[in-house]
Protein backbone atom coordinates (compact mmCIF):
# COMPACT_ATOMS: atom_id res chain seq x y z
CA UNK A 1 0.00 0.00 0.00
CA UNK A 2 1.31 3.48 -0.92
CA UNK A 3 1.97 5.51 2.23
CA UNK A 4 1.51 9.27 2.17
CA UNK A 5 3.59 10.76 4.95
CA UNK A 6 5.84 13.67 5.84
CA UNK A 7 9.13 12.06 6.87
CA UNK A 8 11.69 14.77 7.54
CA UNK A 9 14.92 13.61 5.85
CA UNK A 10 17.05 15.92 7.98
CA UNK A 11 15.98 14.24 11.23
CA UNK A 12 14.38 10.96 10.18
CA UNK A 13 11.26 12.04 12.12
CA UNK A 14 7.82 10.94 10.96
CA UNK A 15 5.98 14.25 11.18
CA UNK A 16 2.54 13.36 9.88
CA UNK A 17 0.77 10.57 8.02
CA UNK A 18 -2.13 11.01 5.60
CA UNK A 19 -4.74 8.37 4.78
CA UNK A 20 -4.35 6.71 1.42
CA UNK A 21 -7.45 7.06 -0.74
CA UNK A 22 -9.97 4.26 -0.78
CA UNK A 23 -11.34 3.00 -4.08
CA UNK A 24 -14.47 4.99 -3.34
CA UNK A 25 -12.35 8.13 -2.84
CA UNK A 26 -10.68 7.59 -6.21
CA UNK A 27 -14.03 7.10 -7.95
CA UNK A 28 -15.38 10.25 -6.30
CA UNK A 29 -12.33 12.25 -7.44
CA UNK A 30 -12.87 11.30 -11.08
CA UNK A 31 -16.62 11.91 -10.81
CA UNK A 32 -15.99 15.35 -9.33
CA UNK A 33 -13.53 16.27 -12.10
CA UNK A 34 -15.88 14.97 -14.79
CA UNK A 35 -18.76 16.97 -13.34
CA UNK A 36 -16.66 20.14 -13.24
CA UNK A 37 -15.66 19.62 -16.86
CA UNK A 38 -19.28 19.29 -18.00
CA UNK A 39 -20.51 22.28 -16.02
CA UNK A 40 -17.47 24.57 -16.02
CA UNK A 41 -14.79 23.41 -18.46
CA UNK A 42 -17.17 23.38 -21.43
CA UNK A 43 -19.02 26.60 -20.58
CA UNK A 44 -16.54 29.03 -19.00
CA UNK A 45 -14.69 31.56 -21.11
CA UNK A 46 -10.93 31.79 -21.45
CA UNK A 47 -11.08 35.15 -19.71
CA UNK A 48 -12.94 33.71 -16.75
CA UNK A 49 -10.43 30.89 -16.40
CA UNK A 50 -7.36 33.09 -16.71
CA UNK A 51 -8.69 35.45 -14.05
CA UNK A 52 -8.69 32.48 -11.68
CA UNK A 53 -5.10 31.63 -12.66
CA UNK A 54 -4.04 35.18 -11.83
CA UNK A 55 -5.47 34.67 -8.35
CA UNK A 56 -3.65 31.31 -8.05
CA UNK A 57 -0.38 33.15 -8.77
CA UNK A 58 -1.19 35.75 -6.11
CA UNK A 59 -1.96 33.08 -3.54
CA UNK A 60 1.32 31.28 -4.25
CA UNK A 61 3.18 34.46 -3.40
CA UNK A 62 1.01 35.23 -0.37
CA UNK A 63 1.51 31.70 1.01
CA UNK A 64 5.13 31.27 -0.01
CA UNK A 65 6.32 30.84 3.58
CA UNK A 66 3.88 28.00 4.24
CA UNK A 67 4.52 26.23 0.93
CA UNK A 68 8.29 26.61 1.23
CA UNK A 69 8.34 25.27 4.78
CA UNK A 70 6.36 22.23 3.67
CA UNK A 71 8.88 21.46 0.94
CA UNK A 72 11.81 21.82 3.30
CA UNK A 73 10.27 19.37 5.76
CA UNK A 74 8.95 16.90 3.18
CA UNK A 75 11.97 16.44 0.94
CA UNK A 76 14.81 18.47 2.40
CA UNK A 77 14.79 21.26 -0.17
CA UNK A 78 17.05 24.19 0.79
CA UNK A 79 14.83 27.05 1.94
CA UNK A 80 16.13 29.48 -0.68
CA UNK A 81 15.45 26.94 -3.42
CA UNK A 82 11.94 26.37 -2.06
CA UNK A 83 11.15 30.07 -2.05
CA UNK A 84 12.50 30.42 -5.57
CA UNK A 85 10.40 27.47 -6.70
CA UNK A 86 7.18 28.97 -5.36
CA UNK A 87 7.95 32.24 -7.13
CA UNK A 88 8.70 30.40 -10.38
CA UNK A 89 5.43 28.48 -10.08
CA UNK A 90 3.57 31.77 -9.63
CA UNK A 91 5.21 33.15 -12.77
CA UNK A 92 3.94 30.14 -14.74
CA UNK A 93 0.34 30.80 -13.69
CA UNK A 94 0.82 34.47 -14.60
CA UNK A 95 2.26 33.50 -17.98
CA UNK A 96 -0.72 31.41 -18.99
CA UNK A 97 -3.13 33.95 -17.55
CA UNK A 98 -1.53 36.55 -19.81
CA UNK A 99 -1.18 34.41 -22.95
CA UNK A 100 -3.88 31.72 -22.99
CA UNK A 101 -6.35 33.81 -24.96
CA UNK A 102 -3.79 34.28 -27.74
CA UNK A 103 -2.70 30.62 -27.69
CA UNK A 104 -6.29 29.34 -27.83
CA UNK A 105 -7.56 31.76 -30.47
CA UNK A 106 -9.15 30.36 -33.61
CA UNK A 107 -6.63 29.75 -36.38
CA UNK A 108 -7.90 30.34 -39.91
CA UNK A 109 -6.54 28.03 -42.60
CA UNK A 110 -5.91 29.05 -46.20
CA UNK A 111 -7.89 26.88 -48.59
CA UNK A 112 -6.12 25.47 -51.65
CA UNK A 113 -9.44 25.16 -53.48
CA UNK A 114 -13.12 25.67 -52.95
CA UNK A 115 -15.13 28.39 -51.26
CA UNK A 116 -15.89 29.15 -47.66
CA UNK A 117 -13.65 28.99 -44.61
CA UNK A 118 -11.67 26.54 -42.53
CA UNK A 119 -10.81 27.18 -38.91
CA UNK A 120 -8.95 25.28 -36.21
CA UNK A 121 -10.69 25.81 -32.90
CA UNK A 122 -8.79 24.73 -29.80
CA UNK A 123 -11.08 23.16 -27.23
CA UNK A 124 -10.60 21.24 -23.98
CA UNK A 125 -10.65 17.45 -24.04
CA UNK A 126 -11.89 16.65 -20.54
CA UNK A 127 -10.44 15.15 -17.37
CA UNK A 128 -6.67 14.71 -17.13
CA UNK A 129 -4.59 12.77 -14.63
CA UNK A 130 -1.37 14.35 -13.40
CA UNK A 131 1.25 12.21 -11.62
CA UNK A 132 3.82 14.44 -9.98
CA UNK A 133 7.29 13.88 -8.46
CA UNK A 134 8.71 14.90 -5.10
CA UNK A 135 11.66 17.02 -6.19
CA UNK A 136 9.74 20.15 -7.27
CA UNK A 137 6.37 19.89 -5.50
CA UNK A 138 4.95 23.27 -6.61
CA UNK A 139 6.71 23.93 -9.92
CA UNK A 140 5.89 20.54 -11.44
CA UNK A 141 2.20 21.01 -10.67
CA UNK A 142 2.21 24.53 -12.12
CA UNK A 143 3.57 23.56 -15.50
CA UNK A 144 0.91 20.85 -15.85
CA UNK A 145 -2.06 22.57 -14.21
CA UNK A 146 -1.73 26.12 -15.53
CA UNK A 147 -2.12 25.52 -19.29
CA UNK A 148 -4.73 22.80 -18.86
CA UNK A 149 -6.97 24.72 -16.49
CA UNK A 150 -6.70 27.72 -18.81
CA UNK A 151 -7.87 25.47 -21.64
CA UNK A 152 -10.87 24.21 -19.65
CA UNK A 153 -9.62 20.73 -18.88
CA UNK A 154 -10.09 19.52 -15.32
CA UNK A 155 -7.45 17.75 -13.26
CA UNK A 156 -7.10 14.78 -10.95
CA UNK A 157 -3.72 15.21 -9.29
CA UNK A 158 -1.75 12.37 -7.71
CA UNK A 159 1.24 13.88 -5.99
CA UNK A 160 4.31 12.06 -4.72
CA UNK A 161 3.65 10.11 -1.49
CA UNK A 162 6.32 12.08 0.37
CA UNK A 163 4.71 15.44 -0.47
CA UNK A 164 1.18 15.12 0.94
CA UNK A 165 1.25 18.46 2.76
CA UNK A 166 2.30 20.35 -0.36
CA UNK A 167 -0.44 18.52 -2.25
CA UNK A 168 -3.10 19.63 0.25
CA UNK A 169 -1.84 23.23 0.33
CA UNK A 170 -1.95 23.44 -3.45
CA UNK A 171 -5.49 22.10 -3.70
CA UNK A 172 -6.59 24.69 -1.14
CA UNK A 173 -5.02 27.44 -3.24
CA UNK A 174 -7.11 26.44 -6.27
CA UNK A 175 -10.28 26.34 -4.18
CA UNK A 176 -9.54 29.68 -2.52
CA UNK A 177 -8.76 31.21 -5.92
CA UNK A 178 -12.33 30.46 -6.98
CA UNK A 179 -12.01 27.32 -9.09
CA UNK A 180 -15.15 25.18 -8.72
CA UNK A 181 -15.09 21.91 -6.84
CA UNK A 182 -13.71 19.27 -9.18
CA UNK A 183 -11.66 21.55 -11.42
CA UNK A 184 -8.54 20.51 -9.51
CA UNK A 185 -8.83 17.44 -7.30
CA UNK A 186 -5.98 16.15 -5.14
CA UNK A 187 -6.18 12.42 -4.45
CA UNK A 188 -3.83 10.37 -2.28
CA UNK A 189 -4.12 7.41 -4.61
CA UNK A 190 -2.13 4.21 -4.28
CA UNK A 191 0.01 3.23 -7.23
CA UNK A 192 -2.31 0.30 -7.83
CA UNK A 193 -5.26 2.67 -8.21
CA UNK A 194 -3.63 4.68 -10.99
CA UNK A 195 -4.56 2.06 -13.55
CA UNK A 196 -8.25 2.40 -12.75
CA UNK A 197 -8.05 6.18 -13.10
CA UNK A 198 -6.36 5.95 -16.50
CA UNK A 199 -8.84 3.30 -17.63
CA UNK A 200 -11.87 5.44 -16.76
CA UNK A 201 -13.44 6.57 -20.06
CA UNK A 202 -13.93 10.09 -18.68
CA UNK A 203 -10.16 10.53 -18.29
CA UNK A 204 -8.71 11.69 -21.59
CA UNK A 205 -4.99 11.86 -20.90
CA UNK A 206 -2.21 11.55 -18.38
CA UNK A 207 0.96 13.54 -17.72
CA UNK A 208 3.73 12.03 -15.61
CA UNK A 209 6.98 13.45 -14.39
CA UNK A 210 9.10 10.80 -12.72
CA UNK A 211 11.34 7.84 -13.24
CA UNK A 212 11.91 5.97 -16.46
CA UNK A 213 10.35 2.89 -14.86
CA UNK A 214 7.20 4.74 -13.81
CA UNK A 215 6.91 6.34 -17.23
CA UNK A 216 7.09 3.00 -19.01
CA UNK A 217 4.43 1.53 -16.72
CA UNK A 218 2.04 4.46 -17.16
CA UNK A 219 2.59 4.60 -20.92
CA UNK A 220 1.79 0.88 -21.19
CA UNK A 221 -1.48 1.29 -19.29
CA UNK A 222 -2.41 4.41 -21.24
CA UNK A 223 -1.65 2.70 -24.52
CA UNK A 224 -4.02 -0.14 -23.71
CA UNK A 225 -6.77 2.40 -23.11
CA UNK A 226 -5.85 4.71 -26.03
CA UNK A 227 -5.05 7.69 -23.81
CA UNK A 228 -2.71 10.52 -24.72
CA UNK A 229 0.46 10.64 -22.57
CA UNK A 230 3.09 13.28 -21.83
CA UNK A 231 6.20 11.94 -20.09
CA UNK A 232 9.08 13.88 -18.55
CA UNK A 233 11.47 11.27 -17.22
CA UNK A 234 15.09 11.06 -16.16
CA UNK A 235 18.10 12.82 -17.57
CA UNK A 236 21.87 12.57 -17.48
CA UNK A 237 22.51 15.93 -19.04
CA UNK A 238 25.92 16.57 -20.63
CA UNK A 239 27.77 19.78 -19.83
CA UNK A 240 30.26 20.34 -22.63
CA UNK A 241 33.32 22.51 -22.01
CA UNK A 242 34.86 23.12 -25.42
CA UNK A 243 37.45 25.71 -24.48
CA UNK A 244 37.47 29.29 -23.34
CA UNK A 245 39.93 31.95 -22.32
CA UNK A 246 38.54 32.25 -18.80
CA UNK A 247 37.43 29.03 -17.10
CA UNK A 248 36.36 30.77 -13.88
CA UNK A 249 32.79 31.56 -14.99
CA UNK A 250 32.52 28.12 -16.59
CA UNK A 251 33.46 26.40 -13.33
CA UNK A 252 30.98 28.57 -11.44
CA UNK A 253 28.23 27.64 -13.90
CA UNK A 254 29.17 23.96 -13.71
CA UNK A 255 28.83 23.94 -9.92
CA UNK A 256 25.47 25.67 -10.16
CA UNK A 257 24.32 23.16 -12.78
CA UNK A 258 25.25 20.21 -10.58
CA UNK A 259 24.02 21.59 -7.26
CA UNK A 260 20.50 22.77 -8.11
CA UNK A 261 18.09 21.26 -5.58
CA UNK A 262 21.04 19.45 -3.94
CA UNK A 263 21.71 17.74 -7.26
CA UNK A 264 18.20 16.32 -7.49
CA UNK A 265 16.95 17.83 -10.73
CA UNK A 266 16.22 15.89 -13.91
CA UNK A 267 17.83 18.55 -16.09
CA UNK A 268 20.82 19.26 -13.86
CA UNK A 269 24.27 19.01 -15.41
CA UNK A 270 25.49 15.53 -14.51
CA UNK A 271 28.16 14.51 -17.04
CA UNK A 272 30.87 17.13 -17.52
CA UNK A 273 32.63 16.54 -20.84
CA UNK A 274 35.79 18.60 -21.26
CA UNK A 275 38.11 18.84 -24.26
CA UNK A 276 41.71 17.86 -23.70
CA UNK A 277 43.16 21.38 -23.98
CA UNK A 278 41.44 22.60 -20.82
CA UNK A 279 40.69 19.32 -19.06
CA UNK A 280 43.31 19.49 -16.30
CA UNK A 281 42.60 23.12 -15.46
CA UNK A 282 38.84 22.57 -15.42
CA UNK A 283 39.00 19.44 -13.26
CA UNK A 284 41.23 21.17 -10.72
CA UNK A 285 39.00 24.23 -10.47
CA UNK A 286 35.73 22.32 -10.61
CA UNK A 287 36.78 19.79 -7.97
CA UNK A 288 37.87 22.50 -5.54
CA UNK A 289 34.68 24.49 -6.10
CA UNK A 290 32.27 21.55 -5.93
CA UNK A 291 33.83 20.02 -2.83
CA UNK A 292 33.70 23.45 -1.22
CA UNK A 293 29.99 23.67 -1.95
CA UNK A 294 28.98 20.63 0.09
CA UNK A 295 25.25 21.01 0.76
CA UNK A 296 23.78 21.93 4.09
CA UNK A 297 20.57 20.17 3.18
CA UNK A 298 19.86 16.44 3.00
CA UNK A 299 18.81 14.41 0.02
CA UNK A 300 15.11 13.67 -0.19
CA UNK A 301 15.37 10.56 1.97
CA UNK A 302 17.78 8.06 3.46
CA UNK A 303 16.72 5.68 0.70
CA UNK A 304 17.84 8.23 -1.90
CA UNK A 305 21.19 8.54 -0.16
CA UNK A 306 21.48 4.73 -0.04
CA UNK A 307 20.90 4.53 -3.77
CA UNK A 308 23.44 7.24 -4.60
CA UNK A 309 25.98 5.67 -2.24
CA UNK A 310 25.59 2.34 -4.01
CA UNK A 311 26.08 3.97 -7.41
CA UNK A 312 29.23 5.80 -6.29
CA UNK A 313 30.69 2.69 -4.67
CA UNK A 314 29.97 0.70 -7.82
CA UNK A 315 31.63 3.37 -9.96
CA UNK A 316 34.78 3.28 -7.81
CA UNK A 317 34.81 -0.52 -7.87
CA UNK A 318 34.58 -0.27 -11.64
CA UNK A 319 37.76 1.79 -11.88
CA UNK A 320 36.67 5.40 -11.33
CA UNK A 321 38.44 7.80 -8.99
CA UNK A 322 36.40 9.69 -6.41
CA UNK A 323 37.26 13.04 -4.87
CA UNK A 324 34.82 13.60 -2.00
CA UNK A 325 34.07 16.35 0.49
CA UNK A 326 33.57 13.90 3.34
CA UNK A 327 31.41 11.11 4.66
CA UNK A 328 27.72 10.48 4.31
CA UNK A 329 25.57 11.11 7.39
CA UNK A 330 22.06 9.71 7.09
CA UNK A 331 20.33 11.52 4.24
CA UNK A 332 23.13 14.12 4.09
CA UNK A 333 25.44 13.28 1.20
CA UNK A 334 28.75 15.04 0.50
CA UNK A 335 29.65 16.52 -2.86
CA UNK A 336 31.95 14.43 -5.01
CA UNK A 337 33.68 14.28 -8.40
CA UNK A 338 34.15 11.02 -10.29
CA UNK A 339 36.82 10.84 -12.97
CA UNK A 340 38.07 7.94 -15.05
CA UNK A 341 34.55 6.58 -15.68
CA UNK A 342 35.00 4.40 -18.76
CA UNK A 343 32.23 3.00 -20.95
CA UNK A 344 32.32 -0.37 -19.16
CA UNK A 345 31.83 1.25 -15.75
CA UNK A 346 28.38 0.61 -14.20
CA UNK A 347 27.93 4.35 -13.63
CA UNK A 348 28.68 5.34 -17.23
CA UNK A 349 25.04 5.37 -18.38
CA UNK A 350 23.39 5.90 -15.00
CA UNK A 351 21.74 9.04 -13.71
CA UNK A 352 23.33 10.15 -10.41
CA UNK A 353 20.60 11.97 -8.49
CA UNK A 354 22.53 13.97 -5.95
CA UNK A 355 25.60 16.21 -5.55
CA UNK A 356 28.10 13.93 -7.33
CA UNK A 357 29.45 14.76 -10.79
CA UNK A 358 31.14 12.66 -13.45
CA UNK A 359 33.87 14.32 -15.52
CA UNK A 360 35.03 12.93 -18.88
CA UNK A 361 38.02 13.87 -21.02
CA UNK A 362 37.30 14.39 -24.73
CA UNK A 363 39.94 14.58 -27.43
CA UNK A 364 38.11 17.26 -29.42
CA UNK A 365 34.69 18.54 -30.42
CA UNK A 366 33.67 15.37 -32.24
CA UNK A 367 34.73 13.21 -29.32
CA UNK A 368 32.83 15.46 -26.92
CA UNK A 369 29.69 15.01 -29.01
CA UNK A 370 30.20 11.26 -29.09
CA UNK A 371 30.32 11.18 -25.29
CA UNK A 372 27.41 13.58 -24.95
CA UNK A 373 25.14 11.43 -27.10
CA UNK A 374 26.30 8.08 -25.69
CA UNK A 375 23.46 7.89 -23.19
CA UNK A 376 19.94 6.48 -23.16
CA UNK A 377 18.68 9.88 -22.00
CA UNK A 378 18.04 13.05 -23.96
CA UNK A 379 16.54 15.73 -21.73
CA UNK A 380 18.74 18.83 -21.53
CA UNK A 381 22.33 19.79 -22.28
CA UNK A 382 24.81 22.63 -21.79
CA UNK A 383 27.47 23.93 -24.17
CA UNK A 384 30.23 26.33 -23.09
CA UNK A 385 32.51 27.85 -25.70
CA UNK A 386 33.80 31.26 -26.79
CA UNK A 387 33.15 30.36 -30.44
CA UNK A 388 29.55 31.25 -31.49
CA UNK A 389 29.73 29.16 -34.67
CA UNK A 390 30.94 26.15 -32.71
CA UNK A 391 28.12 26.62 -30.19
CA UNK A 392 25.45 26.47 -32.88
CA UNK A 393 27.15 23.60 -34.68
CA UNK A 394 27.34 21.52 -31.53
CA UNK A 395 23.80 22.42 -30.47
CA UNK A 396 22.53 21.03 -33.78
CA UNK A 397 24.27 17.70 -33.18
CA UNK A 398 23.30 17.06 -29.56
CA UNK A 399 20.52 14.50 -29.09
CA UNK A 400 18.47 16.32 -26.48
CA UNK A 401 15.22 18.20 -26.13
CA UNK A 402 16.97 21.32 -24.82
CA UNK A 403 20.37 22.96 -25.33
CA UNK A 404 21.57 25.87 -23.19
CA UNK A 405 24.60 27.74 -24.51
CA UNK A 406 26.96 29.54 -22.12
CA UNK A 407 24.45 29.68 -19.29
CA UNK A 408 22.60 27.68 -16.63
CA UNK A 409 19.37 28.30 -14.79
CA UNK A 410 17.80 29.76 -17.93
CA UNK A 411 14.45 27.96 -17.66
CA UNK A 412 11.42 30.22 -18.03
CA UNK A 413 7.66 29.90 -18.30
CA UNK A 414 7.74 30.71 -22.02
CA UNK A 415 10.40 28.10 -22.88
CA UNK A 416 9.24 24.55 -23.73
CA UNK A 417 10.57 21.80 -21.47
CA UNK A 418 10.95 18.16 -22.49
CA UNK A 419 13.23 15.54 -23.95
CA UNK A 420 13.82 12.72 -26.41
CA UNK A 421 14.95 9.09 -26.18
CA UNK A 422 14.32 7.59 -22.73
CA UNK A 423 13.80 11.03 -21.21
CA UNK A 424 10.23 10.92 -22.48
CA UNK A 425 8.11 12.78 -25.00
CA UNK A 426 5.82 15.77 -25.19
CA UNK A 427 6.47 19.29 -23.97
CA UNK A 428 5.45 21.43 -21.05
CA UNK A 429 5.59 25.22 -20.66
CA UNK A 430 5.40 27.86 -23.36
CA UNK A 431 2.94 27.73 -26.24
CA UNK A 432 3.93 24.12 -26.92
CA UNK A 433 2.86 23.05 -23.43
CA UNK A 434 -0.66 24.28 -24.10
CA UNK A 435 -0.90 22.25 -27.32
CA UNK A 436 -0.58 18.82 -25.69
CA UNK A 437 -4.11 18.31 -24.35
CA UNK A 438 -6.37 20.29 -26.67
CA UNK A 439 -8.81 19.21 -29.32
CA UNK A 440 -7.61 20.98 -32.46
CA UNK A 441 -11.06 20.86 -33.98
CA UNK A 442 -11.43 21.60 -37.69
CA UNK A 443 -14.52 23.63 -38.61
CA UNK A 444 -14.93 23.73 -42.39
CA UNK A 445 -17.73 25.90 -43.79
CA UNK A 446 -18.61 25.57 -47.46
CA UNK A 447 -20.46 28.88 -47.78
Amino acid sequence: MTEYAVLNPATGELVQSYPTATDADVTAAVESAAGAYDTWGRTSTVGERTALLTRVAELHRERSDELSAAMVEEMGKPLGDAEGEVDFAASIYDYYADNAEQFLADEELTLSEGEGTAVIRRAPVGVLLGIMPWNFPAYQVARFAAPNLATGNTIVLKHAPQCPRSAALLQQIFLDAGFPEGAYVNVYAANEQVESIIADPRVQGVSLTGSERAGAAVAEIAGRHLKKVVLELGGSDPFLVLGGADLGPVVEAAVAARMENTGQACNAGKRFIVVDDVYEAFVAGFTDALLGASPGSPLSSSAAADNLSGQVDSAVSGGATLASAGERNGAFFPTGVLTGVESDNPAYRQELFGPVAMVFRAADEDDALRLANDTPYGLGSYVFTDDPEQAQRVADRIDAGMVFINGVGLDAAELPFGGVKRSGFGRELGRFGMEEFVNKKLIRTAR
